[in-house]
């Protein structure tokens, strides 16, 4: 997991350099076509670093959702009543969709072409971004629903 937390991180750091420096050659073009590609470009980046910030909390979810399963074998034997199976399925299918959500980005970040001059190709990204976007806050409200009662 520190692997995946370390290649999320420098993933991060990297699509954030690349961002920077193609910045600064998209700032040199001045005509129509460009105005629109920068400003898709500016939406599509505006909301990827409104996503980024909920991967550090989904990777540390994963981590916990690992350590619970871990451990749920001592947890049935402290309390017999507890049922697992539900827990287990609950909680693999949370971490699946952590893990989708996470990768969406990961793949998006990999392949999007912020110096693209194409307007309907940045105009598909700022939408399929702000899909992403929705994945992420609906991940992000069943992390807080499915999690609370494993806060200690």
């Amino acid at each position: 997991m520190n692997r995946t937390i370390l290649a999320t991180t420098s993933l991060g750091i990297a699509a954030i350099m690349l961002i920077s420096c193609q910045n600064n050659n998209n700032n040199n073009h001045s005509n129509d076509n460009e105005i629109s590609h920068k400003t898709l470009s500016e939406q599509a980046i505006e909301v990827h670093d409104e996503i980024m910030p909920q991967i550090s909390k989904f990777d540390k979810t994963a981590v916990k959702i690992d350590s619970i399963l871990n451990g749920l074998s001592a947890s049935k034997s402290e309390e017999t009543e507890l049922d697992t199976t539900t827990i287990r399925t609950e909680l693999t299918a949370l971490k699946q969709d952590i893990e989708s959500a996470t990768g969406s980005m990961m793949d998006w970040m990999r392949n999007y072409k912020l110096d693209s001059t194409d307007v309907s190709y940045q105009q598909s990204e700022v939408e399929r971004i702000k899909l992403m976007r929705t994945e992420f806050d609906q991940v992000n409200q069943q992390i807080d629903a499915k999690m609370k009662s494993y806060v200690k």
